[in-house]
């Protein structure tokens, strides 16, 4: 790392987080090594030690609101006043030295820079058939968007903080980052996709499948237009 002590104190990096002990250290360590100066934000809704270890990391600790794991990350991105918000999943999947890529596009002009897992074969952390959803599901948000998407659940993302406040987010039911891709891609902002290896989690998923899915295709095949302040 070539960085100074504070090259990243405008940028937060913010996560929700349901019983990730065996893995939210390590998230929290690695992000503050790839950006000196950020600072970490946790939204919590654990039965575990999850907040002790992220106090102990130096995260700020939030107790997750009512409503799932929408409300909780919404209420993650809007926690920090820095101008740049960093989204990453608290399970370790996602490459932490892909960061500061992330953070260069939008202090460049972008308004989203997201991470793409899927590539043109399966990850081996990724099961088939999961794969195949989400191929599928990015590529009728960028029909419906009428520009490419790739990786609409992606769970890495840097966004501007104008983005996340220009928006009346929907944040009934599950699969929010569908809408935090797909929003402001209807809306014509930047954004940009980088691919990056995907790695087995830390612990045991908190997926549901065929709710996650349900959810998902609500959120794409909707005809309401996107809600701005």
């Amino acid at each position: 790392m070539t960085t100074g002590p504070n090259d990243y104190d405008d940028v937060s990096v913010v996560m929700i987080t349901r019983n990730e002990e065996g893995a939210i250290a390590k998230v929290i360590d690695d992000a503050r090594w790839a950006l000196p100066g950020c600072d970490v934000v946790v939204v919590d809704g654990s039965s575990d030690r999850t907040p002790e270890i992220a106090k102990e990391h130096g995260a700020q600790v939030f107790r997750e609101p009512n409503g799932g794991p929408a409300p909780a990350l919404l209420y993650a991105l809007r926690a920090s006043t820095r101008l740049i918000v960093v989204t990453v999943d608290a399970d370790d999947t996602y490459p932490a030295d892909i960061y500061p890529d992330l953070v260069r596009r939008i202090r460049q002009g972008d308004d989203v820079a997201g991470t793409n897992r899927l590539g043109r074969r399966p990850p081996e952390a990724m099961p088939f058939r999961n794969w195949v959803a989400n191929v599928l599901f990015s590529f009728v948000a960028s029909v419906h968007a009428k520009r490419v998407l790739r990786d609409v659940h992606s769970g890495q993302r840097a966004y501007r903080r104008e983005i996340i406040d220009h928006f009346d987010w929907d944040t009934t039911g599950r699969a929010f980052p569908v809408d935090l891709l797909l929003w402001p891609a209807i809306a014509g902002c930047g954004i940009s996709e980088i691919d990056i290896p995907y790695r087995e989690r830390i612990g045991e998923t908190t997926l549901h499948r065929w709710i996650d899915g349900r959810e998902t295709l609500r959120r794409l095949f909707r005809r309401v237009k996107p809600r701005i302040h």
